[in-house]
């Protein structure tokens, strides 16, 4: 790859416990990404640079691999990958959470493996998100996260910044969202096929999940980012997103554009479209209640808005990647 091809950095995290299959195995799967996009030829696509995190007791994670070393720049994910054996919360130093904290903060998208999420949940970052962890754990999870808005029957829920996943093999489709976000989702596509690992078609036929920019370095519109991933983008106008940045309404639109490539309206449309993707393939709720649920208060818009950016309506894309049953009929009415 030319000099010209910018560097995306990608930390996985590893604990006392981790399962250093998923460590190798995601390592393995961006060198994979890596190939397949050096086939294309393309200056735009980023190099995917794979850096490891061993946790300290009492220190901030140390790097302990770089997989093309050069100058270190700010790391746009970490992975936290998952234990085989468990761990108990006690076990968390607090200078790791705050290591998180920090590389959240800075804009780096966080993603947490099985038990992993349970780390992500200590941070305090998931307090009024939504999540998904291993069906072992979410008894537990849920009686000592009451903020967080637990989904332990969705195998992945993906929050833009903040993605957990319910699976210990899903360390795989995690690899392959960041994949899709950073290299699109034919090489996504490329990448599972080589590995012989299974991978949403949603993403190639309607366009990636939607994958805020957050490494942009703008402190205030990364504020509100964080705001809007956290409530969902439901009822928010210009004037209260300004408010949040600490900006007036024209400077917060400038500076908002020039950060993400989007117009906060575009921006509030895409990430609510996101949530009802999930929506649609992972649950049996109608899609007036699901327009209602991500923020649209008339289903006409909704439909309009979903058709807009995926290429088809809400019911063609829950008939096509939706992975629940429908409803039986004597329910079909709720939702």
């Amino acid at each position: 790859m030319g000099m010209e091809n910018a560097v995306a950095e990608l930390g996985v995290l590893i604990y006392p416990g981790a399962q250093m299959a998923a460590v190798h195995g995601l390592t393995d799967l961006f060198e994979v990404a890596n190939r397949i996009a050096a086939e294309q030829r393309s200056t735009q696509l980023p190099l995917l640079r794979i850096s490891h995190w061993q946790a300290q007791a009492d220190q901030a994670p140390v790097r302990v691999y770089d997989s093309h070393p050069g100058a270190d720049g700010p790391l746009l994910a970490v992975l936290i990958p998952p234990s085989v054996a468990g761990f108990s919360q006690a076990q968390v130093p607090q200078a790791l959470i705050q290591w998180l904290r920090q590389q959240h903060a800075n804009g780096a998208t966080l993603g947490g493996v099985c038990v992993g999420s349970i780390l992500l949940a200590e941070s305090g970052l998931l307090d009024g998100r939504s999540a998904t962890t291993h069906w072992t754990s979410a008894k537990r999870f849920a009686e000592r996260y009451p903020n967080i808005r637990l989904n332990a029957d969705k195998p992945i829920v993906d929050d833009g910044d903040l993605i957990t996943t319910a699976g210990l093999m899903a360390w795989s489709e995690l690899g392959l969202r960041l994949v899709d976000r950073l290299l699109g989702p034919s090489i996504a596509s490329g990448t599972a096929r080589f590995l012989v690992i299974e991978h949403s078609d949603s993403a190639s036929q309607c366009g990636s999940n939607f994958a805020p920019i957050l490494g942009h370095g703008d402190a205030a519109i990364l504020k509100v980012q964080h705001w809007l991933q956290a409530n969902g983008a439901v009822d928010v106008s210009l004037a209260v997103m300004a408010q949040q940045a600490g900006l007036e309404e024209r400077t917060f639109l400038r500076r908002f554009r020039a950060a993400t490539g989007l117009k906060p309206t575009e921006y509030c449309q895409h990430l609510r479209v996101g949530k009802a993707r999930e929506m649609l393939e992972f649950t049996n709720g109608t899609i007036d209640h699901i327009a209602w649920t991500v923020g649209y208060q008339d289903p006409g818009a909704f439909r309009a808005t979903f058709k807009k950016i995926t290429g088809l309506a809400p019911s063609e894309y829950r008939a096509r990647f939706g992975v629940t049953p429908p409803a039986p009929l004597a329910r079909a009415g709720q939702g």
